[in-house]
Order: C-alpha cells, then structure tokens, then sequence
C-alpha cells in the first residue's frame, strides 16, 4: 500500500465526496522550524520526522482547525500551533488530568506547562482530553479541517481502544476533512501482537481500522520512510532514536540506523455518507 491508491479515489468521487487537493502554502517554513521556543534537541529531530514535508503533503493550512491526537511532549505541537496562530485553531487531545495512570497525569501537566512558558506561540491552542472508551470528544464534532495523530496507533492496538480512536477522530472531522497517520510500519503480514510487541503497525492494519470508521484512503506518501530500519529489533521500534533502549550496546549500530520506517497516509471524510 505504498502508492497512491486511486481506485478509492475515484470510489470517493463516484459517491458524491470531494477532497480538494491542497494547495501548498506559503508559510515561512524556515521561521517555524527554527523558532526559539523549539529546543535544539528537537530540531535535530527534523531530519528523521520531516515535519515540513508531511505537513504539506496532509495539507496543513494555516486557517485549518486541526486536531493533534496524543501529543506526547509537544514535538509537533512546537510546530502546528505557529501554523495556524493568526487564523485557525489547534486542539490537543491529550492525557486525562485525573487518572490513576500516574504517566498520563504528569505528561498531562508538564505539557500544559509547556504551553504557559510560551502563550505568544501557543494562543490558538485548546487542550481536550483523548481516554478512550470514556472520553472520545477531542473537538466538537464536525467541526475541524484536519486529524493528524504522530506514533500513535500502536499505543492505541495495545490498550484495545484503537477502533475507538479512529472513531472519535471522524466525529470531529467536517465532512470532507483529512485524517492525517504518521506510524511505524510493519511487515505487511505482522500478526496483531506482533504489532503491539515491536510498536510496528502494517499499513494494512492502519488502513483497515480508518476504513472501519468510515474513512476513505486517499495518498501515501514515502516522505518519512527509512530503508535501514529492517523493523525487527531486540526491543521493538524502542531499540532506535530517539529511545535506544539497549542503552550504550550497540548504540553506533542503530544510532546509524536512525529512528523508525514509518508510513505517511492521508484519509478522507466523505462529504456525503
């Protein structure tokens, strides 16, 4: 499922849906990515996750509202919230302020720090909350241009939510918005536990749950695929940058590697269901 799958294209357009092909904008992409409130340990990043190019191939804009789904410490965040600071929106579906997942509770407060060091960057941001199956409403529904999860989608196979996610994410989307999956890419026949053990997820897999919650495959795009990364490794995806599990072994080995061989797939929201 590596190219362009254009008989779902045209299924979309026979049923009525039209996907706009995005325009690229013209952001000063240099100014985002070296902004200060972008550490240097992230930016050095930038050459593994690619941001400029995956956004621009999920058709970011800065008038977009736009979902981030789980964002983890921020890396994208850093990114997005600059994007659509004059005029769009960001929601960050993020960790539940209360539970009893002590990691959720204290992700959750370091990251609404984060945005307090910053508010100039970070005004157009709102923090939803994302903890399947009890809470499932990131933005209110039908409302929101884009849905872009980053490395996600393995977290959400383990904890058996993932049907659940796919689902919220097209509630929120309009009719005709783009859900945006960036994962690390499996063999294509990887079993299920597999899949939850290495942190790999086929592209099967991804494109079975989308098309479950009534999503259509529109592109993929190679922009974040690493030729070195064979995707079996003694602890799973976490063997290589940024994790190195294994710690000082054989750490030349994967650092040349590199972080993960990802897939980089772009769904739609049907305008007429």
């Amino acid at each position: 499922m590596r190219v362009k799958t254009l008989s779902m294209c045209l299924l979309a357009l026979c049923c009525g849906s039209v996907f706009a092909a995005p325009a690229v904008t013209d952001l000063k992409w240099a100014e985002i990515l070296d902004a200060e409130h972008r550490s240097e340990k992230n930016r050095a990043r930038d050459i593994y996750r690619h941001p400029l190019q995956t956004l621009i191939f999920l058709g970011v804009q800065p008038c977009d509202s736009v979902v981030e789904l789980w964002p983890g410490g921020g890396w994208y965040t850093e990114v997005l919230a600059p994007i659509v600071s004059d005029c769009g929106k960001l929601y960050t579906a993020q960790f539940p302020k209360d539970s009893s997942v002590s990691f959720y509770t204290r992700a959750r407060s370091a990251f609404e720090a984060k945005l307090a060091e910053t508010p100039e960057v970070y005004q157009n941001v709102e923090v939803t909350t994302l903890y399947p199956p009890k809470d499932l409403e990131i933005a209110p529904a039908n409302s929101v241009d884009k849905v872009l999860t980053f490395r996600n989608v393995h977290n959400w196979l383990k904890s058996g939510v993932a049907e659940d996610v796919f689902s919220a994410a097209y509630a929120a989307l309009k009719p005709g918005g783009i859900l945006g999956v960036v994962e690390h890419r499996a063999d294509a026949g990887a079993s299920l536990q597999e899949m939850i053990d290495s942190g790999y997820v086929s592209e099967k897999k991804v494109i079975a749950l989308a098309e479950s919650a009534g999503f259509l495959l529109l592109d993929s795009s190679e922009v974040n695929a690493n030729s070195k990364d064979k995707h079996h490794h003694p602890k799973g995806v976490w063997t290589l940058p940024p994790s190195l599990r294994l710690g000082d072994k054989d750490r030349e080995k994967y650092t040349a590697i590199g972080e993960s061989d990802r897939m980089t797939l772009k769904f739609g929201k049907p305008v007429h269901e």
